[in-house]
Order: C-alpha cells, then sequence, then structure tokens
C-alpha cells in the first residue's frame, strides 16, 4: 500500500515527451502513445511514497490540437496529486490555457508574449518553471524577459531549495540530431544565473527522451525519459535521427530534510514482478 509521504522528505514525480495523439491516431504514423502514458500513471501510483506533485517537462501532445488535450486530460484523470504542466515544441500555449482552464498557474503567462512561466510550492521544494519555446520551431529559447522573470523568483526564494524545469535541456547532449534543436538562446546566461544561486538543487528537463545528466551552473541538470518512446543513443556526429521503444521510465526526485540535498531517481515505467525479500528471518536465502 502506497504511504504517505514523510514529514521531512518531499518527492516530486516527472514525466515529459508524452506525445499523445487523438483516441486512435499514431505518433509518428507508428505508436499509440496513451497506452504508454496509461502505464506511466499506473506506475506513478505504485510508488511506495507517493509523489507530493507530478511535473510534466512538455511535449504534452504531438501537434497542440484540442482533441489531443482532451484526450490527455482523460488519461492524466486517475493521478490524484497536483499535476503540473508546460509546454515542449510540440504544444501550443493557447490552446494549452484553454484546454486546461482548471489548472490556474497557467492563466496569467508572463510578458507581452504570455510566456507559460510560475512559481508553485512542492512540499518543502519550490518549483519555477520555464518555458523555452519558440512558436513554430523545434528548437528552444530564452529571451531576456523570460531570464529576467527566472531572476526575480530566485531572488524572493533565497535558501529555499529550487527546482527548475524546463523543456529543452540547457546543455550540449552529444546526440548532434537533437542538440541541434536543443536551446539555441540563453543557456551561458542561465548558467551563470543558476550559479549565483547554489539553493538550485536540479534543473529538469525533457525533449531528449533520455535519461542524461551534466554539471551546470554548481548544480546538475537533467533530462528524462519518455513514457513510450525513446530517442536512439547514437553519439556519432552524424547519426540519423531516430527513436526506438527502449524500456520507457520516468525521474523521482526526493528532498530531505535529514540530508539537505535534492536526490533523483530514476525509475521504470510498467509492471515487474516482485518485490521479493533478501533475507529469510535474518538469513540470506540460498
Amino acid at each position: 500500500m502506497n504511504t504517505a509521504t514523510t514529514q521531512d522528505t518531499t518527492f516530486l514525480a516527472q514525466l515529459t515527451d508524452l506525445h499523445i495523439r487523438e483516441p486512435g491516431r499514431l505518433a509518428y504514423g507508428r505508436i499509440d502513445t496513451a497506452p504508454y502514458l496509461e502505464r506511466a500513471v499506473q506506475s506513478v501510483l505504485r510508488l511506495p511514497q507517493l509523489p507530493d506533485a507530478v511535473v510534466i517537462t512538455g511535449d504534452l501532445s504531438d501537434f497542440g490540437r484540442a482533441a489531443e488535450y482532451e484526450h490527455l486530460a482523460r488519461l492524466l484523470t486517475p493521478l490524484n496529486m497536483p499535476v503540473y504542466l508546460m509546454p515542449g515544441n510540440h504544444d501550443d500555449r493557447d490552446q494549452l490555457r484553454r484546454s486546461f482552464p482548471g489548472h490556474g498557474y497557467l492563466a496569467a503567462g508572463v510578458g507581452s508574449a504570455g510566456f507559460v512561466q510560475y512559481s508553485v510550492r512542492v512540499g518543502a521544494l519550490r518549483l519555477l518553471t520555464l518555458d523555452t519555446c519558440v512558436p513554430g520551431e523545434s528548437h528552444g529559447a530564452l529571451c531576456n524577459e523570460r531570464l529576467a522573470w527566472l531572476e526575480q523568483q530566485l531572488e524572493a526564494c533565497r535558501g529555499e531549495p529550487v527546482v527548475i524545469a524546463m523543456h529543452h535541456p540547457p546543455f550540449q547532449t552529444l546526440i548532434g540530431h537533437m542538440d541541434e534543436i536543443g536551446l539555441l538562446q540563453g543557456a551561458e546566461a542561465l548558467e551563470a544565473l543558476v550559479a549565483r544561486h547554489p539553493n538550485v538543487e536540479r534543473v529538469i528537463c525533457g525533449h531528449l527522451h533520455r535519461a542524461i545528466d551534466a554539471r551546470f551552473g554548481g548544480t546538475i541538470a537533467s533530462t528524462s525519459p519518455a513514457p513510450a518512446h525513446q530517442v536512439c543513443l547514437d553519439l556519432a556526429p552524424d547519426a540519423a535521427s531516430a527513436w526506438m521503444l527502449e524500456p520507457p521510465g520516468f525521474r523521482v526526485h526526493a528532498w530531505s530534510a535529514r540530508g539537505g540535498r535534492l536526490v533523483t531517481h530514476l525509475a521504470a515505467s510498467g509492471t515487474f514482478e516482485g518485490p521479493f525479500p533478501f533475507h529469510d528471518n535474518g538469513a540470506l536465502i540460498d
């Protein structure tokens, strides 16, 4: 049975790159992503410690259409904790807001462009989201307006453990075709800003459909696997743009007041045998 979050520990689950289509439609003409998301949702709900919240770091849909978001809303219904949505390059900011009117944090936007950026508390953590999307493009960017908002938020929560969430990772992954559509503007400025705020525990990202970690601004920046398809691990400069059905997964970020740091786990999505004990009445099983 799932147990409640302990008093001194906060759990934040991260899903990403769902690429949900309308019912019956296939992403890339080959894969029905909805059953994979259903399995991921059930995997989150089977965690021994239920997350305090779930953040989904972009590419919620495949084309940003109303029918896709309607399907997504139904698929996310079993999650009985706060779910925080963010756009990726496959999403549409305006349609996202229209399709999720009950998600008040999406409503206001930031600046004249209406970026989807917000600050919310998740247990002991402060979650700050950055909108890296460029409408009509696959790559990402952080302009001065978005970075100024982040700086203001970081100044307001000095001393709090902070997780910054964004879609495009702010580092080179060495997967060439993905780096070509990565964060092409603002990465250096973001790194300098993060370095000035040592309370930033993690920068969590999507877009890559893989688990990747890099040192960044005095902390760790990471990406997460997707519930369905993963980008092929090929670090050749001329590697083809391709995906495959590797085992899916998600991230669990756990903040412990006792340890005073954020620990990130990679969790598998699906149903597996176990758990089985290592010991029987204190003795190692032979």
